[in-house]
Protein backbone atom coordinates (compact mmCIF):
# COMPACT_ATOMS: atom_id res chain seq x y z
CA UNK A 1 0.00 0.00 0.00
CA UNK A 2 1.49 3.49 -1.09
CA UNK A 3 1.05 6.12 1.65
CA UNK A 4 3.64 9.00 0.81
CA UNK A 5 5.39 10.84 4.05
CA UNK A 6 4.92 14.04 2.91
CA UNK A 7 1.07 14.19 2.40
CA UNK A 8 -2.00 14.09 5.17
CA UNK A 9 -4.92 12.63 5.43
CA UNK A 10 -8.10 12.26 6.74
CA UNK A 11 -10.14 9.77 8.58
CA UNK A 12 -12.57 9.58 5.63
CA UNK A 13 -9.25 8.63 2.90
CA UNK A 14 -8.73 11.52 1.29
CA UNK A 15 -5.18 12.81 1.21
CA UNK A 16 -3.82 16.31 1.07
CA UNK A 17 -1.09 18.03 -0.37
CA UNK A 18 -0.47 21.82 1.09
CA UNK A 19 1.46 24.44 -0.80
CA UNK A 20 1.34 27.84 1.03
CA UNK A 21 -2.58 28.33 0.76
CA UNK A 22 -3.10 26.28 -2.11
CA UNK A 23 -4.25 22.40 -1.31
CA UNK A 24 -4.25 19.37 -4.16
CA UNK A 25 -6.66 16.93 -2.37
CA UNK A 26 -7.57 13.09 -3.81
CA UNK A 27 -8.36 10.09 -2.62
CA UNK A 28 -5.89 7.57 -1.14
CA UNK A 29 -4.39 4.17 -2.63
CA UNK A 30 -5.99 2.24 0.32
CA UNK A 31 -9.35 3.82 -0.83
CA UNK A 32 -9.40 3.18 -4.48
CA UNK A 33 -8.28 -0.18 -3.96
CA UNK A 34 -11.05 -0.88 -1.57
CA UNK A 35 -13.70 0.83 -4.44
CA UNK A 36 -12.45 -0.93 -7.35
CA UNK A 37 -12.67 -0.43 -10.82
CA UNK A 38 -13.47 3.45 -10.57
CA UNK A 39 -16.11 4.46 -14.04
CA UNK A 40 -17.02 8.02 -12.93
CA UNK A 41 -15.73 10.93 -10.98
CA UNK A 42 -18.35 13.78 -10.26
CA UNK A 43 -17.18 16.97 -8.81
CA UNK A 44 -19.78 20.11 -8.80
CA UNK A 45 -18.04 22.23 -6.56
CA UNK A 46 -15.52 24.28 -9.00
CA UNK A 47 -15.39 28.05 -7.91
CA UNK A 48 -17.59 27.47 -4.75
CA UNK A 49 -16.55 27.79 -0.81
CA UNK A 50 -16.75 24.08 1.10
CA UNK A 51 -16.68 23.98 4.61
CA UNK A 52 -14.52 21.18 6.35
CA UNK A 53 -16.03 18.00 5.91
CA UNK A 54 -18.37 18.86 3.60
CA UNK A 55 -19.01 16.71 0.73
CA UNK A 56 -17.36 17.74 -2.71
CA UNK A 57 -18.12 14.91 -5.21
CA UNK A 58 -18.67 11.57 -5.68
CA UNK A 59 -16.37 8.86 -7.06
CA UNK A 60 -18.47 5.58 -9.03
CA UNK A 61 -16.95 2.23 -8.87
CA UNK A 62 -18.57 -0.72 -10.74
CA UNK A 63 -20.30 -1.92 -7.18
CA UNK A 64 -20.74 1.47 -5.25
CA UNK A 65 -20.67 4.63 -5.26
CA UNK A 66 -18.71 6.99 -2.39
CA UNK A 67 -18.89 10.38 -1.33
CA UNK A 68 -15.81 13.12 -1.21
CA UNK A 69 -15.31 14.93 1.81
CA UNK A 70 -13.24 18.67 2.18
CA UNK A 71 -10.19 17.88 4.19
CA UNK A 72 -9.75 21.68 4.71
CA UNK A 73 -12.40 24.51 4.21
CA UNK A 74 -12.02 26.44 1.10
CA UNK A 75 -12.89 27.87 -2.72
CA UNK A 76 -12.46 24.60 -5.31
CA UNK A 77 -10.11 26.63 -7.50
CA UNK A 78 -9.96 23.80 -10.14
CA UNK A 79 -10.91 20.29 -10.76
CA UNK A 80 -9.03 17.63 -12.48
CA UNK A 81 -10.66 17.47 -16.07
CA UNK A 82 -8.66 14.45 -17.09
CA UNK A 83 -10.96 12.63 -14.76
CA UNK A 84 -14.02 12.99 -16.70
CA UNK A 85 -12.53 11.11 -19.95
CA UNK A 86 -10.43 9.17 -17.59
CA UNK A 87 -11.46 8.24 -14.39
CA UNK A 88 -9.62 5.17 -14.07
CA UNK A 89 -6.42 7.49 -13.32
CA UNK A 90 -7.45 7.36 -9.70
CA UNK A 91 -7.27 3.67 -9.58
CA UNK A 92 -3.82 4.10 -11.78
CA UNK A 93 -2.10 6.96 -10.45
CA UNK A 94 -4.09 8.43 -7.07
CA UNK A 95 -1.13 10.90 -5.37
CA UNK A 96 -0.35 11.66 -9.51
CA UNK A 97 -2.59 12.41 -12.12
CA UNK A 98 -5.21 10.87 -10.37
CA UNK A 99 -6.19 13.88 -8.29
CA UNK A 100 -9.31 15.72 -7.94
CA UNK A 101 -9.42 18.98 -6.79
CA UNK A 102 -7.07 21.99 -5.87
CA UNK A 103 -8.22 24.31 -3.08
CA UNK A 104 -7.53 27.79 -1.64
CA UNK A 105 -7.44 26.89 1.84
CA UNK A 106 -9.19 29.79 4.36
CA UNK A 107 -8.16 28.41 7.26
CA UNK A 108 -4.92 26.86 7.25
CA UNK A 109 -4.98 25.94 11.26
CA UNK A 110 -7.34 23.29 10.16
CA UNK A 111 -4.43 21.39 9.35
CA UNK A 112 -4.25 20.19 12.38
CA UNK A 113 -6.75 18.16 12.27
CA UNK A 114 -5.05 15.92 9.47
CA UNK A 115 -3.82 12.83 9.84
CA UNK A 116 0.12 11.87 9.21
CA UNK A 117 1.44 9.14 6.86
CA UNK A 118 1.57 7.37 10.33
CA UNK A 119 -1.45 8.14 11.91
CA UNK A 120 -3.23 6.91 8.52
CA UNK A 121 -1.24 3.76 8.47
CA UNK A 122 -2.23 2.73 12.13
CA UNK A 123 -6.34 3.88 11.12
CA UNK A 124 -6.14 1.13 8.15
CA UNK A 125 -4.23 -1.47 9.92
CA UNK A 126 -1.09 -1.10 8.03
Amino acid sequence: MNIPENLLYTKDHEWVKVDGDIATVGVTDFAQSELGDIVYVEIEKEGEEVAIAEVFGTVEAVKTVSDLFMPLSGEVTEVNAALEAQPELVNSDPYGEGWMIKVKVSNTSEKEELLSAAAYKELIGQ
